[in-house]
């Protein structure tokens, strides 16, 4: 009976809106003013809503600008916030990161964001011809432990257009080495 119950209750809660529209389409017929005064009430409440989304949304940001790698777990924990909610929005900001300077990846099963102080260092030692085992090597210093975050790292900027071609090769880099 009571998983009935709640099962009647998300239902509703699902289609809470369509209810609320026909409560007020109904509602209209009879006293006009009324259905306008809850219409404006439903409008109010339905912009506060979002407030705490859009504070928690800025705090995100202020939390990230100010850490250069950290994973989605350790931000959840920081924030005091379910992991399930900072992988939504970081998810939402990996999609539209184009033209901003940090990168954030999903490899493993979460997300990890990197600031722009890492991604420029990287794109440098990229360019330099260093290959996934060298970078990892100069960016120890900036908490990246494997290789798959380098690999994500560069997967990442490409498919988001913001790595241009290397200027020399990994193969050169090593001869070069090697030779010198």
């Amino acid at each position: 009976m009571p998983g009935k119950f709640v099962k009647a209750l998300k239902t509703i809660g699902r289609k809470w809106f369509i209810f609320l529209i026909v409560v007020i389409i109904i509602i209209f017929f009879f006293e006009q003013i009324v259905a306008i005064i809850i219409t404006i009430i439903t409008i109010i409440l339905f912009g506060i809503s979002y407030v705490p989304t859009l504070m928690f949304s800025k705090k995100l940001n202020k939390f990230l600008s100010n850490i250069n790698v950290i994973e989605d777990k350790s931000v959840a924990r920081s924030l005091k916030r379910p992991l399930s909610q900072i992988q939504e929005k970081m998810y939402k900001l990996s999609k539209d990161q184009n033209k901003k300077d940090s990168l954030i990846t999903f490899y493993n099963g979460h997300y990890t964001f990197y600031n722009e102080k890492v991604i420029k260092k990287f794109k440098i030692f990229y360019n330099k011809g260093l290959g996934e085992k060298e970078i990892l090597e100069q960016l120890k210093n900036f908490e990246i432990k494997t290789r798959a975050e380098i690999k994500a790292i560069e997967d990442t900027l490409i498919n988001n257009d913001r790595l241009e071609g290397r200027k020399v090769s990994v193969k050169e880099y090593r001869d070069k080495k090697r030779y010198s």
